[in-house]
């Protein structure tokens, strides 16, 4: 199945919750007027769109309907496909140009970011990448065999060290690991434990410092991971990891499991943080890098 068709099918519950809502919606009303509007907000909230994207979207939906480019109710959908694509903005690629680039991954725990980091090496393994793993969160109990497997399900190489390690020494031998192996991209599990900020911090600079150390001008991406089911909850915690990490982009895991998808858009015009992988289900091939255009497209069509 193309990843196109998963998207559609992993956005069934957002796409239901708020267009099949607005498809009915628009049944009982004759024309588009404030009274419209209204209902309208309410379905977008629902579906985590978040209030002051909804505010956004409105507004300019009542510009259109004052300058005479929305008069009929059964262009309000298409209205809204324009301005959502518009929001979410176009795709941003991985910035993985050095051999090798550095990707790191944070996340709490249960957000989905040990399977996030297999599925990313599955990815970019078969876009021709050669991928090392290196299993940094060192905190968790059996994070490292948890790891190891989704790497062996990708085929990749993971360096690591027994649990309770340093992670900057791990990062240390991953780098020399993929030195030697020439690797394109070295992805690394960290802990992300926003309770305790002072911690979280002081490890994410002790490796900072280790591969600007080792990979000086190395391209360099921090993606943290969201559990999509959490809607604007994630809004939230994005916000806190934001204030302890240099983010460059955003992991959305479990979009098959809500209909609060929506939160997509709240997230870009809360934070002007990409969002660069979304997932879509269970399997190792259901993650692949971000697309407005497929997302947008996913939610509308039939």
């Amino acid at each position: 199945m193309a990843f196109l068709d998963k998207l559609k099918a992993g956005l069934l519950k957002t796409k239901n919750a708020l267009f099949g809502g607005i498809h009915t919606m628009l049944k009982s009303f004759t024309r588009v007027d404030e009274d419209l509007l209204d209902e309208l907000e309410e379905l977008l909230i629902c579906a985590d769109v978040g209030v002051g994207a909804t505010e956004d979207i409105l507004d300019e939906l009542r510009e259109r309907i004052k300058d005479g480019r929305l008069k009929e109710k059964e262009q309000v959908v298409d209205a809204l496909q324009e301005i959502l694509a518009d929001m979410i903005g176009g795709g941003e690629p991985l910035r993985l140009d050095t051999t090798p680039s550095v990707v790191l991954v944070i996340g709490v725990n249960g957000a989905g970011k040990t399977t996030s980091i297999g599925k990313i090496a599955n990815s970019l393994k078969r876009k021709g990448k050669k991928v090392v793993v290196a299993a940094a969160d060192t905190f968790r109990a059996a994070a490292i065999d948890q790891l190891q497997v989704w790497c062996d399900r990708a085929g990749v190489d993971m360096v690591k060290q027994s649990e309770g390690s340093d992670p900057a020494a791990v990062v240390y031998d991953a780098i020399n690991y993929a030195k030697s192996k020439k690797a394109d991209v070295l992805l690394v599990d960290t802990a992300g434990r926003l309770h305790n900020k002072v911690n979280l911090m002081n490890e994410l600079a002790k490796i900072n410092r280790v591969i600007d150390r080792e990979l000086p001008g190395a391209c360099r991406e921090n993606f943290l991971v969201l559990d999509a089911t959490t809607g604007q909850n994630a809004v939230l915690q994005a916000k806190e990891f934001r204030n302890a990490a240099n983010l460059t982009g955003l992991i959305l895991t479990k979009l098959d499991g809500t209909a609060k998808g929506g939160m997509i858009i709240s997230i870009r015009r809360e934070l002007n943080i990409p969002v660069k992988f979304i997932g879509v289900g269970e399997k190792i091939d259901d993650m692949e890098p971000f697309d407005a255009e497929e997302f947008v497209t996913a939610l509308f069509e039939n």
